[in-house]
């Protein structure tokens, strides 16, 4: 279990002049979204400086590597999941669904089965193509190519997802814009065939501003961005127990973050990329990643 500490030390380590998301640690560094300046930067940690490294991204947002160090990558303008390899063209994974354009693919999770979960909102106010917003599951077959499942029915707007470390757990923050909202994290029991079972709620943030990004501790807690200055208790990072429990939270010095991951030389770097266009990374909150 974490130990608690309101003492954080955020060091800023980039600063963009709006949205930044989807940390990913590609072993040496950082890479990070600029969303609406459709570029993936990269922080290297021994300058201490980010350079451009993608551009013409569709707006991509979440970003993960899977088990084999393959780069996946939701690119919400563009409507579609894609692959990045650097120095290569973008191969596209997948960008409808029953002949239908995404809403906004936003972020994504790989299993060990090279199944990629995401979620598509639609946050860029575009008419809806799919009229309404879910979760999917794409996956890999025998000739490099993806089918496509929508595995959702019930979400209002699905934001971060994470499937859970023993892989029979899906957890996804359910975001919904508002008054009075009432955003929550939920779970679902993934059952042997991919499909989902009921939704469950792990946490309901009332009128505050509810999950954006997520990621795994090495204690199997879940690490999430949620919060802000405008409503509810203030930007913060939560620390939550698989059945909810809150367990810790640090309130953040820029408002609106994201996302965030735990990774570093260590895996006990704490990067979170914020609405503001800030990158910090906190060397001392006590959580290590997986």
């Amino acid at each position: 279990m974490p130990e608690p500490t309101d003492d954080w030390t955020f060091e800023t380590i980039a600063e963009r002049d709006s949205l930044t998301e989807g940390p990913a640690w590609d072993g040496d560094g950082l890479l990070y979204s600029h969303c609406t300046a459709d570029l993936t930067l990269r922080w290297n940690p021994g300058t201490g400086e980010s350079s451009v490294w993608r551009e013409g991204t569709g707006a991509a947002n979440g970003m993960v590597f899977d088990g084999n160090g393959r780069l996946f990558v939701c690119e919400g303008k563009n409507r579609r999941i894609a692959e990045y390899v650097e120095g290569e063209p973008t191969r596209v994974v997948v960008d409808n669904f029953e002949g239908l354009p995404f809403n906004e693919p936003n972020d994504l999770a790989v299993d060990s089965r090279g199944r990629i979960w995401f979620t598509d909102p639609n946050y860029g106010g575009r008419p809806l193509s799919i009229p309404t917003e879910q979760v999917y599951r794409a996956d890999p077959q025998s000739d490099g190519s993806y089918s496509v499942d929508r595995v959702t029915e019930d979400m209002r707007r699905p934001n971060g997802i994470l499937v859970s470390p023993s892989e029979d757990r899906l957890f996804v923050a359910d975001t919904p814009s508002g008054a009075k909202a009432h955003p929550k994290l939920v779970t679902y029991p993934i059952a042997a065939d991919g499909s989902l079972g009921e939704q469950a709620t792990v946490h309901d943030f009332g009128w505050g501003r509810g999950i954006d990004g997520m990621c795994w501790d090495a204690d199997g807690n879940i690490v999430a961005t949620a919060g802000s200055h405008r409503y509810g208790p203030g930007p913060m990072i939560y620390v939550f127990a698989m059945d909810g429990r809150v367990l810790q939270t640090q309130r953040t010095p820029s408002d609106m973050p994201t996302n965030c991951l735990l990774a570093g030389p260590d895996n006990d770097e704490l990067f979170i990329t914020y609405e503001t266009g800030i990158v910090h990374k906190v060397r001392d909150s006590g959580l290590k990643g997986l």
